[in-house]
């Protein structure tokens, strides 16, 4: 089943309608009044798709309307809307038409591919397919498509500097990352001159110029560079005043290398043993995952336009803006899939080379895989539109789920490394059991492959799921936890977190049987840790249902006994029926 037939059976159905399912690839589009309107409409909608990663638009569906209603049909025939599309659009572009039938309607389908160049309409219009919208693209837009789509590489262009040009800091930094590599080809290049090193990867042009990769990463503002590259503010809180604030210019790998220890100094840990006795730390932002954010703005992100990679960093919250939109075809819904499809080829095998950027587009992986290992939400990116677009990665700080954390690292080695599983069990903690339909667009892979994988995390050696059991003899049934990976999980997962109602409940009946309880007794009742154990004392002493009774006030021989609040069952009073039964049963 296509995507448009899934969402036509829902439109059908009465569940959604036109306009609430279009998507950066699905448009659809009620017929004109006129032919010369309805092949201008169509022709534009086409160019819109063309100049993104292609999509279907279905012509005959109303926007509001639900059930049978919203299928109001139309009358282009298939041949002469493809043949217009094509005479309307410049260079002239090929769609594929072909007519349906759904509802009693009759409908036209056009399958729009990925366009091999820029497309505009017959009156000049350039436009691009953003979220669910047809937007206007600026000319820096289309000189940015137009140079992706004909293989030009910008960053291989020549400049005017030459090799006396190269600022040494940065020429060390680059003669470090090679030596540290490990390979010796590698630190072979780094025993070379200035020149014989730029020539081996490719960084001079046929006329001995520094190309403009070897500028932007080499050489210390000039004409072409006086600007800055990255910008780093630092805030004791979201929205409060920046207490610290650095600004680099090029060289990037400079920028690059101070970059990351002002921003590591500002990176907390936590120390944590797992069961196993394995020791993590768990940092408030996975220092690998921010590298990788970094390293692809600075490698990714639109140079051309002369606007800073910008970090803002916060307890809350660390965000990474670079310039640009991503790359054409490559979106936040395909972003971990995709194939690597570098902007600037030269940069980016620059900075492959030296150990910035992955060979095979596992950056993007590596910061999902980071974040839930360190007990993290996922990172959120998205494409920022407006009158300059920029990319965005943003992680979310606060207190990590220390008991996620530990559970992914005594998972098996293979798994703990697969960001598809560790999707999956970040999704669980969340959610109590979901079909390969729900997670398919987790993952960023067709359901049928999500189910694979689901199969494989019951089945197979990490069996940290299974079936449930009213879905199990389904062709794709719902998931859920282990027990055993329940247990572990503890209060990770959100939808067994206790009341308040039930925790009082619980220490009342503990204290009223026991007499006193203690931070390891409470560790034992609620499968919580020692900080978390030390927490509800807190709060129940705070609220007078428990005091301290012992004479340490620190330590595990610390106990709580019954506080001016805590609740005491009374006597119920006997009914008169009961007292004249007791006097009888007396006499006898």
């Amino acid at each position: 089943m296509t995507q448009h037939d899934a969402v036509l059976r829902e439109i059908e159905r009465g569940r959604t309608s036109a306009s609430k399912s279009e998507t950066v690839s699905l448009d659809f589009k009620t017929q004109k009044p006129t032919a010369k309107e309805a092949f201008q409409d169509l022709a534009e909608a086409a160019v819109c798709f063309a100049n993104a990663g292609g999509g279907t638009i279905v012509v005959g569906v109303s926007d509001t309307g639900t059930g049978s209603a919203a299928f109001v049909g139309t009358t282009l025939d298939a041949h002469q809307v493809r043949a217009r599309i094509h005479e309307l659009t410049q260079p002239s572009l090929t769609v594929a038409a072909a007519e349906v039938t759904w509802a009693g309607a009759r409908l036209l389908v056009l399958d729009v591919p990925e366009g091999l160049d820029v497309y505009s309409t017959g009156k000049g219009i350039f436009t691009q397919r953003w979220n669910d919208q047809c937007l206007p693209m600026r000319p820096a837009d289309v000189v940015r498509l137009s140079d992706e789509r004909s293989g030009v590489d910008w960053s291989a262009q020549p400049t005017e500097r030459e090799v006396d040009d190269v600022n040494s800091q940065a020429m060390q930094v680059m003669r470090s990352l090679l030596r540290s590599s490990g390979d010796p080809a590698k630190e072979r290049f780094a025993r070379l001159d200035d020149r014989g090193l730029l020539q081996e990867l490719n960084l001079l042009s046929k006329t001995a110029h520094l190309t403009r990769a070897a500028d932007y990463l080499l050489c210390s503002p000039g004409e072409q560079t006086g600007h800055e590259v990255l910008v780093y503010q630092h805030r004791q809180t979201r929205s409060g005043e920046a207490d610290q604030v650095r600004r680099w210019q090029p060289p990037l790998l400079s920028a690059f290398s101070e970059a990351l220890p002002v921003i590591s100094a500002r990176i907390g840990s936590t120390p944590v043993t797992t069961a196993q006795g394995q020791q993590l730390a768990v940092e408030d932002y996975p220092l690998v995952a921010v590298r990788e954010a970094l390293a692809n703005a600075m490698i990714h992100g639109d140079l051309r336009e002369r606007r800073p990679v910008q970090i803002e960093h916060s307890p809350e919250s660390l965000s990474v803006r670079s310039p640009g939109p991503l790359v054409t075809g490559i979106t936040p819904s395909n972003i971990l899939t995709h194939g690597s499809r570098p902007r600037f080829p030269l940069l980016a095998s620059t900075m492959r080379v030296l150990g910035l950027a992955e060979e095979l587009g596992q950056g993007v992986d590596r910061m999902f895989r980071e974040m839930v290992r360190s007990g993290r939400s996922i990172p959120i990116v998205q494409v920022i539109g407006g009158e300059v677009a920029e990319t965005g990665v943003d992680f979310e700080g606060g207190p990590a789920n220390i008991r996620l954390a530990k559970f992914v690292a005594e998972l098996p080695e293979a798994e703990r490394s697969d960001t598809d599983t560790l999707l999956i069990a970040h999704l669980l903690c969340q959610k109590k059991s979901l079909t390969s339909k729900e997670i398919a667009p987790v993952i960023q892979r067709p359901a049928a492959e999500a189910e694979t994988v689901l199969r494989r995390l019951a089945h197979g050696e990490a069996g940290i799921i299974e079936p449930t059991a009213g879905t199990a003899n389904r062709l794709h049934p719902n998931y859920r936890f282990t027990g055993a990976s329940l247990a572990s999980l503890g209060p990770a997962v959100a939808y067994s977190r206790r009341t308040g109602t039930e925790v009082d409940r619980k220490v009342i009946e503990y204290v009223a049987e026991y007499g006193t309880i203690n931070n390891a007794a409470l560790q034992r009742l609620f499968d919580v840790d020692v900080y978390q154990a030390r927490d509800l004392l807190r709060d129940l002493v705070g609220r007078e249902i428990l005091v301290r009774v012992s004479e340490q006030t620190r330590g595990v021989a610390v106990k709580y006994g019954q506080g001016p609040k805590f609740p005491v069952k009374k006597r119920r009073r006997r009914s008169s029926v009961e007292m004249r039964q007791q006097d009888y049963g007396a006499l006898w």
